[in-house]
């Protein structure tokens, strides 16, 4: 059955739902919802992904069904269950393809949170059917399962679609602010009503961004586009409406709301937007994960012992045997290029400066790392030696070697140095084993003048990132890390080293390096 005949099939089924509806008027604004515009969303979503949807889905459309066109009963509670059970199913399929990919493609991860914000939508109709004490009156309850149906599912989903076609800083930053805006309505609706009027000042912001990159946006056809205005355009018009009634505007009240707002997001977002996606929905440019992974993996202890299964014959005395794989290394001042090929002949001095905001965090997780022997930073900022060497290793990668780090013989870093080649770039590829998964850093190595920098930041195309690996699954994580390099003279070296995580700086190491080997030896 294709997508025009299925999509056929639920219009039929909300027609009659209209025919034989026992319920007040509005109520079809929800229902629509549920028997036509999700379901027809779903299927532009899930594409070839469709072996055990129906399962689910027809029996939570027909329970839909029969909650509008029958009195009111005991076994409302029941079929309200059913359709709750299918949004518990499109959120685990939307986490689903979240934990596949992890924060990587904002577009696609809209998708995903479209998907799982359903849940909620879900869980609110069904406390309103089941007539749950949840604070607010019953017609609120409802309200707020329709919000979460359309402003929380169809919308992101939409963004994700925009972001498949055109995706820059602009769309970044809009994406976000609308994939927040449901956390924070949820959060002003339980605690406290001011927090409705900042949510709905994002939603504007949001909307009015997504307006403008529609616009800039290239679409397969211009019927297309315009179909797409229209629907981001009609938010513009109706968010205007409920940043009044969230200001508490008397003649803007819950009647004038569904009336107006109501439809018109029914007709114009959902509907032409429905409409103007299915034309050609764009494809995704998620291809999934091809650098090769250490197959390395800790228990719950990582340390030194963690190479005694897999040293290697080789012997190392450089994280790199040639720079010139990453870079044009006569154009690096020499002392960069030797402290990468001769690492072993050199004293390494290093500050760790954790963030205030982050010392809380740190400080808890110090109690455990000294425990892993991974990742083992000190809470001090104080200037320490670290020590250490490096031993070949094998793993299912090439020329692969652990570069251990300690300070005062406790072990601070196992980390895994190889590299390999991709989109005509060589990546520096670092893994570091945890337990039962191992932490992947991809860096691209850029010259900046005579200083060298590393980066897990991507360009278009690229595998840079920072990822974790468990089993199969390769997750990308939301932290990002630079180090820049540079010579103060021949034979010494300053580096500065920054991790971010969603972009808030949360720690800097500052290393003094020196030609002048001080080797570990226990």
């Amino acid at each position: 059955m294709t997508s025009k005949q299925i999509a056929f099939l639920h219009i039929i089924l909300f027609v009659l739902a209209v025919i034989f509806t026992v319920g007040p008027w509005y109520f079809l604004m929800l229902t629509v919802a549920q028997l036509v515009f999700v379901p027809v969303t779903l299927q532009l979503i899930l594409n070839k992904e469709k072996r055990y949807y129906y399962y689910f889905a027809i029996p939570a459309f027909l329970s839909v069904f029969i909650l509008q066109v029958t009195p009111q009963n005991k076994l409302d509670l029941v079929f309200a269950a059913i359709y709750l059970l299918f949004t518990f199913i499109v959120a685990l399929y939307g986490f689903g393809r979240f934990i596949r990919r992890g924060f990587a493609h904002l577009e696609e991860f809209a998708i995903d949170a479209g998907m799982m914000y359903l849940f909620i939508g879900g869980m609110w109709f069904f406390a309103y059917i089941a007539e749950i004490d949840t604070g607010f009156s019953p017609l609120l309850t409802w309200l707020t399962g329709i919000h979460f149906h359309y402003s929380s599912f169809l919308l992101p989903v939409f963004i994700g679609f925009l972001g498949r076609l055109y995706k820059t800083t602009g769309y970044k930053i809009v994406c976000a602010i609308i994939l927040i805006s449901p956390i924070i309505v949820a959060l002003g609706i339980t605690f406290a009503p001011w927090l409705e009027v900042v949510s709905v000042l994002l939603y504007i912001i949001g909307i009015y961004g997504l307006i403008v990159l529609t616009l800039k946006a290239t679409f397969p056809s211009a019927l297309q586009k315009i179909g797409v205005l229209v629907s981001f355009g009609s938010l513009g018009v109706t968010i205007i409406f409920s940043l009044l009634y969230a200001a508490r505007v008397t003649t803007v009240n819950i009647d004038f709301m569904l009336r107006f707002h109501g439809l018109l997001n029914c007709v114009l977002f959902a509907l032409c937007g429905l409409i103007s996606w299915a034309m050609l929905t764009p494809s995704s440019k998620e291809q999934g994960w091809a650098f090769p992974i250490s197959n390395i993996k800790g228990t719950y202890k990582i340390g030194e012992q963690i190479l005694t299964k897999h040293r290697g014959m080789q012997q190392y005395k450089g994280l790199v045997d040639d720079m010139n794989i990453y870079v044009e290394k006569d154009n690096l001042p020499s002392t960069i290029i030797d402290f990468y090929e001769n690492t072993t002949d050199y004293r390494l001095f290093s500050e760790v400066h954790w963030h205030s905001w982050f010392k809380p965090f740190a400080a808890i997780y110090r109690l455990i790392s000294r425990t892993i022997q991974q990742l083992n930073l000190p809470f001090s900022n104080k200037q320490m030696e670290m020590t250490g060497d490096i031993v070949a290793i094998e793993d299912d990668r090439i020329k692969t070697r652990a570069w251990i780090r300690k300070i005062n013989k406790e072990v601070i870093f196992v980390a895994l140095y190889s590299f390999h080649e991709s989109n005509n770039k060589t990546y520096m590829n670092i893994a570091l084993p945890l337990p039962l998964s191992s932490m992947i850093g991809v860096l691209e190595l850029h010259q900046q003048g005579e200083k060298l920098l590393l980066t897990s930041k991507e360009t278009s195309e690229s595998d840079a990132g920072i990822y974790l690996t468990v089993h199969n699954y390769v997750f990308k994580l939301p932290l990002q890390e630079q180090f820049l390099i540079e010579e103060i003279k021949e034979g010494e070296l300053r580096a500065k080293h920054e991790m971010r995580i969603f972009s808030l700086p949360f720690l800097t190491i500052n290393y003094a390096i020196s030609l002048g080997c001080v080797k570990d030896n226990g």
